[in-house]
Parts: C-alpha cells; structure tokens; sequence
C-alpha cells in the first residue's frame, strides 16, 4: 500500500525527447474537456474565489492552457482537442454569445489573459487564427484591441498589452496600435537595474522574484526578441543580452534534483518557474559559459520531471491543484482562481521548436560542475546563493512585496530560501504552530499571544570580503529596532550558515527563531519521536534543537551568550509548502526592555536527503559537531 495515493498520471514519463513533452502537456489539456464550456471559451475547475469576478477567472481556465498548446501547434504538434480552443476565442469574444468574456476595464484581469491569446495568434496563427470567419477575427480584434485604450498596473502586466498588440500585428490587424506597443516596451525598459535583472515595476519597487525572470519579464523579452526581431532589432538584441547576463545568477536558484528554489509570490505556477531556460531555446541566445544546450535542457527537463512526480500537484483526474507541492490555500494570493496554475504551460515553450534545434538535438547534461560547491552574491536581487555541502538556498534581505499581498512576510521576509525545503506560511494568527517561523526571528510583545515577523526590512546591503554577508534592519514596533546579519557557509563549515541579530528594546519582548522546517514522521509514518545518533527522530535541549527525517536533517544552535531554549516544534498541518506535516527546530527567548543592545548569534544547519527519501548521507553528525566561527567584520560592531 505505500504506493496508493502517492503517485500521479505523469509519473512514468521519461521526459527525455520532444515526443515525452508533447505526452505530457496532452496529458494536461486532454482531462480539461469535462470542465469546459459547451462553446467552449471557459473552463470551470472549482468554487474558490478570487478578487475578480467568475467570468474572467473562468476565462483564465481557458487562456493558459493555450501556452502550451500553441507552442505545441507551432512546432509542427497536432491536437485532436484544438477546436474546443478554436471555437472558444470566437465565442468568448463575441458580444452576443451566451460565453462572452465581457469588454476589458481599467486594470482588468481579462488584461493578463490576453497575453497567452496574443502569443498563440503569434506562433500559430495557421491553426486558431487562420479557420475564423472573417466576423469572428473582427470581434477578436477589437476585444484585444479594446485594451489599448485602458488604464494598466504599472507593473509586468504592460508586457500583456504588448503580446496583445503583437497578435494584432502578426494577424495582420488593423486594431495593431503601433506607437502604444512602443510606448509600453520603452516604459517596461525603465523596469530594467542592470546585470539582466528587471524590476516588477518602477524605482522604488524592490521585488525581483519569478515575476523577473520566468513568470513574465525575462520570459516576454526573450519571446519578443525572436518574434520581433525583424522589425525591433536593437531592442531585441538588448533583450538578448539581458537573457545571457540573468542566466548567470539565476541558475543558482535551481538544483541538481531540478527543484527551484521556492521565493516570493504564484508559486501555484510551479513549473512556470523553468519557464526562462526554454525561453532562452525559443529566442535562440547564444549561451554564456558554463551554460551550454545540454546544460539548458537539463535545468528545464529536471524541472519538469520533479514535477511530474509530485502527487498533490494533481487531482485524480489530471487537473492542477492550487497550491505547490500539495493543495494548500494558505500559501495562494487573492488572484489566484482555479485555472491559474495553468500559467505552468509557458515552460513547454520548446514544443515549438524544431527537432533540429540544438535544444533537442543536445545531450542532457548534469548541472553544472563548476558552481558545485560555491557561494555567490547577487547583488541586484540582494540574495547570497550558496550550493555548499549539496544544499541549495539562498539567503534574502531587501525585498518586499510593493502592495499588500496575503502572506507578504513568509513569500519575501524570510531570512533564508531552500529549493530541499521550501518555506512555510502562517496559518493561524495565534501560536507558534500557526506562524509557520521557519528562517525567521518572530518577535512577541504579549507573551506569545501573537507574533510579528520581519516584512519591511530597510537598509539591506551586501558587504564584507567576497562572497560578504547580508546587513539589513527590521523595525517591528516604534520602540524595537533589530539588524540582522546573515553569513553564508564556508569550506570550513559548509553545513551550518549565520545569523547574528542585534535587538534594542523598549519593551518586554518573547522571540522564536526557527531553523528549516522539515518533513516531520517517521519510516512508519508516525510523528518522530525524541532520538539519539543519526536515527529518524528529535533531539532538543538548552540552545539546540534538531530534527532528522527522510528529508535529511535540519538544526538550530544558539552561540549566544544567554542560551535559548530548544524545541522542536511540531507545526500545524499545511503551514509548509513542500511537507504538509513539519517540524521546525527553534529556539526560543526573553528579553528585557534596556538601553543596552541584546545579542543573538544563531548557528543554522541543514543536509537534505540523499537518494529517493532516505535521509541524510551516513556520518553526518560529524559536521553537526563542527561550528561556524563568526567574521571579525562583524564581531567588530559588538
């Protein structure tokens, strides 16, 4: 029995060639037929809500499937459910049928789901253009056109405007608004800080999440580039060249598994997060060193193949679930409907390529060599990313969501990001098994009663010797500043990273600063239980506190001169994003309103498992005896 209910339909698919994708994505569109429309322009997957209304949410259902679908119709694919997408874009555009869309407003969520009509009117014009009737294009062209004239975000979300408009142009459409198309990309390009790094917005915006590369900015460059480059080509080129100079940094946010590394907000996209490595093949950039075609398609497909294999990503007929690794609304923002994990049909891009193309052609390499076993800073992102001692994570200061969005604190304040173990998400807004504090210091000023984590953070910077350290400042109440620095692991101690917290009070405080969260049973699948040694189970005392799971192993140390309290803290169900029942080691303390600053060092540690969950790799308990030694950079400021 250990396989029922562990498995999903995708899970045997090799996805090695062009063929293994295109199974794959059919496997996805072909279990959306039951939930479609009779005239086919909406798809209804469920009854949860969103902050726009059911019609465009219904019209996401329709709209995202087409990412993959049209990419698959360009690259030569041929699917026998085509018509029913077909047949939905003329009637979801057309202002007297039963399924119209409705005409787009100011800020209109039927703005974001343009983009994927305008990319698949694009690339596949011959297959859902080309058999319209002549009334169907006119009520297609002015529904997209209509958004021409509307307010938009001033966010990723012009770049959907521009894929409408590149639809219009490609069609050959008299609705095209040339001189708005311009306005928009050169208006996106003010997004751009250097270093191939964009902005999800104008200066003063700090996020540089997915939403920079995969979900939107660097995805729509790089299809721009290609799709445009005749008539764009300095812009175009520019945007080639972004593409090279990100690859750089973001290859560090995936592993040697395929996992990503899971940071900021939609990550119900999930496999939307690759999406870039395609998009890189799709714009036909030429690649930068270490990066080669066999290294692209590994990062893309490993990707993939992680998640074929995750069973709570799917229901049992094949739909997407909302949430990451398995359904959990906790973690999901207020746009997000039912249809919108589909936006994971931009990572098979690649189904419009060639089987020529040196994307397919090339043979599957490992990840790189060359960045095992390093530490770099990315300084536009403000995040240390470290692959030391086989754990992928990066430490994070200075971001911040720029609008209110659920959850803010655990997507963007979080004091490191791990693609082994995700991070957690509050529950509740009560005790510490709600607040989901892994890779926090989660600070109360009644007694525990509730707890305030770090989301505003201000001055972040990187300094100190190369790769340095992150410094940045949290101030939770008007009479509580805490700056935190956060130290990458190093050769001598490649298991265990820092943090060292200086907090000034004026009030009476509690804190709890957890380590990683970690899957929390037992081979049985029982709780875990108090251990000693390196078996599955719990060790928590005075200023330690450690859990060891089929995950690997996660712990906390206090090298503080008032020692802690340890606990491994059971956390409530569906707080983390990768294991639905965690534990969380932490540390917990008091302290007393002064004028003098309160010194917190905390040493962090982390192995995932080897293998298919079998846990740490023998001996491990001799780096946990190892302690990281604090910079002189820093243990100059005490």
């Amino acid at each position: 029995m250990d396989s029922f209910g562990s498995t999903t339909p995708f899970a045997s698919n090799p996805l090695e060639t062009k063929a293994d994708l295109a199974k794959f994505l059919i496997g996805l569109l072909d279990p959306l037929a039951a939930h479609t429309s009779p005239g086919g322009a909406r798809i209804h997957l469920g009854h949860t809500a969103t902050h726009y209304d059911e019609t465009a949410a219904q019209l996401e259902g329709y709209s995202r499937p087409l990412w993959g679908l049209a990419a698959f119709l360009a690259g030569g694919g041929d699917y026998r459910g085509t018509q029913r997408w077909v047949n939905g874009l003329q009637n979801g555009c057309d202002p007297k049928h039963e399924e119209f869309w409705g005409d787009m407003r100011d800020k209109d969520q039927r703005m974001v789901e343009c983009s994927a009509i305008g990319f698949s009117i694009a690339v596949a014009r011959e297959k859902l253009w080309d058999p319209l009737s002549s009334a169907a294009k006119a009520n297609i062209e002015r529904w997209l056109g209509g958004m021409n004239d509307k307010e938009m975000p001033n966010t990723n979300w012009l770049w959907f405007r521009v894929f409408a408009n590149l639809g219009l142009f490609k069609a050959g459409s008299p609705k095209f608004d040339a001189q708005r198309m311009k306005a928009d990309l050169d208006h996106l390009d003010t997004f751009y800080i250097g270093s191939g790094w964009s902005r999800d917005g104008p200066e003063g915006v700090i996020q540089l999440d997915y939403y920079s590369s995969s979900f939107a900015i660097q995805f729509a460059q790089l299809v721009y580039s290609k799709l445009m480059a005749a008539e764009d080509p300095v812009r175009c080129e520019e945007y080639r060249n972004r593409g090279r100079q990100f690859a750089l940094d973001f290859v560090y946010y995936f592993d040697t598994e395929g996992r990503a590394i899971p940071f900021g907000r939609s990550l119900t996209y999930r496999f939307a997060m690759s999406s870039f490595w395609g998009a890189l093949a799709f714009a036909d950039v030429e690649l930068p060193a270490p990066l080669t075609w066999g290294v692209v398609k590994g990062l893309q497909l490993r990707n993939l193949r992680f998640w074929t294999k995750q069973p709570g990503a799917y229901y049992p007929d094949g739909t997407l679930t909302i949430g990451y690794c398995y359904p959990n609304l906790n973690m999901t923002e207020n746009y997000n409907s039912p249809g919108s994990p589909y936006w994971c049909c931009k990572s098979f891009v690649t189904l419009s390529l060639s089987e020529t193309h040196p994307f397919w052609t090339a043979k599957e390499e490992p990840y790189p060599a060359l960045l095992l076993n390093s530490v770099k800073a990315l300084n536009k992102p403000l995040h240390i990313a470290t692959i030391l001692g086989g754990h992928f994570y990066i430490l994070s200061s200075g971001q911040q969501c720029s609008y209110p969005v659920k959850q803010g604190a655990a997507k963007y304040g979080k004091l490191a990001y791990s693609s082994a173990f995700g991070y957690s998400v509050p529950v509740g807004s009560g005790t510490l098994e709600e607040l989901g504090g892994d890779s926090t210091l989660a600070l109360s000023d009644d007694c525990g009663e509730t707890w305030k984590c770090r989301r505003d953070t201000r001055e972040a910077r990187i300094e100190g010797p190369s790769p340095g350290w992150l410094r940045s400042m949290w101030y939770p109440w008007n009479d509580v500043m805490v700056e935190t620095w956060l130290v990458p692991p190093t050769a001598a101690a490649p298991l265990w990273h820092l943090r060292v917290h200086r907090i000034r009070t004026a009030r009476k405080l509690s804190s709890a600063e957890g380590g990683w969260a970690i899957y929390g049973q037992r081979a049985d699948g029982r709780a875990l239980e108090p251990v000693a040694g390196e078996a599955f189970g719990t060790m928590a005392k005075d200023g330690t506190a450690r859990a060891a799971s089929r995950a690997g192993v996660s712990g906390i140390v206090d090298l503080s001169a008032t020692v802690r309290k340890g606990t491994a803290l059971r956390t409530d169900a569906n707080s983390n994003l990768v294991a639905a029942r965690a534990i969380l080691p932490t540390l917990l303390g008091k302290h007393e309103p002064s004028e003098t600053d309160s010194w917190l060092i905390t040493a962090v540690f982390a192995l995932p498992s080897v293998g298919d969950g079998d846990g740490a790799a023998k001996g491990w308990t001799a780096d946990w005896e190892k302690r990281p030694a604090l910079p002189e950079g820093i243990a100059a400021n005490k």
